[in-house]
């Protein structure tokens, strides 16, 4: 089972890239996110024709996630835990797997900057949604995957140059402090269980070079359950895609499950 996670950034503007990368890396699963499109927009045919079942949960113009599979998919859409946000940043599906299901949500994190206003106490909150929302799902023991653009960068070595993002809302201590919360309910962030390298990373900022001279960070995460972990056999960066024409500034992971 394979299982991917990309920021698209603009599903529309990287159609292209899209179709490429799932003939290419023949992901059984694909978490979007940044689709910038509503339900009705998403290019639902021509993903259906590349062999995917299709579940969106979009949004006009930001935000806006996704789930690709070739298997049938369950799905719910939002995170719970507050009935008035309106952001498109969760959804949810199972899928067969082993004799029983797969379980694994596409996250669109919010991004919290600038620091000390109320868009950095809206992320707080919504890692604390998902938090508690996680430690639901991980009681029922199934193979689960929470991936996404998580805009959190666990630790110094996941950054080019910590000290540049140190009053950043994707690296404040308030911020990891809650990202490691979700990973100790049980989760293993996948990357971290097969590596320990730093310079690793899934993002490169437009501006300054920052592909070129390989100043990124890593910000997309797959997270497993107990009973997912167990069963990872490795994890690609598929790094290349950030060297195409008019790229998204996020590049996919992936893993693979037994």
């Amino acid at each position: 089972m394979r299982i991917s996670t990309w920021n698209v950034n603009s599903v529309r503007q990287r159609l292209e890239h899209l179709l490429a990368y799932l003939k290419e890396a023949e992901p059984d699963v694909l978490c979007l996110q940044e689709l910038k499109c509503t339900d009705d927009a998403f290019p639902r045919l021509e993903v259906e024709s590349a062999g995917y079942n299709v579940a969106v949960h979009g949004q006009k113009g930001f935000n806006g996630v996704a789930i690709l599979s070739k298997l049938p998919l369950e799905t719910r859409v939002g995170l719970p835990g507050n009935d008035e946000d309106t952001q498109s940043r969760y959804i949810e599906a199972t899928v067969p797997y082993n004799g029983g299901v797969l379980r694994v949500a596409s996250i669109y994190l919010p991004n919290g900057n600038p620091v000390g206003t109320e868009k950095y106490d809206y992320k707080l909150a919504w890692m604390e949604r998902l938090t508690a929302h996680a430690r639901e799902l991980i009681k029922l023991e199934e193979p689960l995957v929470l991936a996404g653009d998580y805009n959190v960068i666990p630790g110094p070595r996941d950054a080019y140059d910590p000290a540049a993002w140190a009053k950043d809302a994707l690296f404040l201590p308030q911020t990891r402090e809650r990202f490691h919360s979700l990973l100790n309910l049980g989760f293993t962030d996948a990357l971290r269980a097969v590596s320990d390298e730093a310079g690793v990373y899934t993002f490169w900022d437009y501006q300054a070079g920052a592909w070129q001279k390989n100043l990124g960070i890593r910000i997309d995460h797959l997270l497993l359950s107990p009973q997912a972990a167990d069963r990872l056999r490795n994890v690609t960066i598929d790094k290349q895609m950030r060297a195409r024409e008019k790229p998204s500034d996020h590049v996919p992971i992936r893993i693979d499950l037994a």
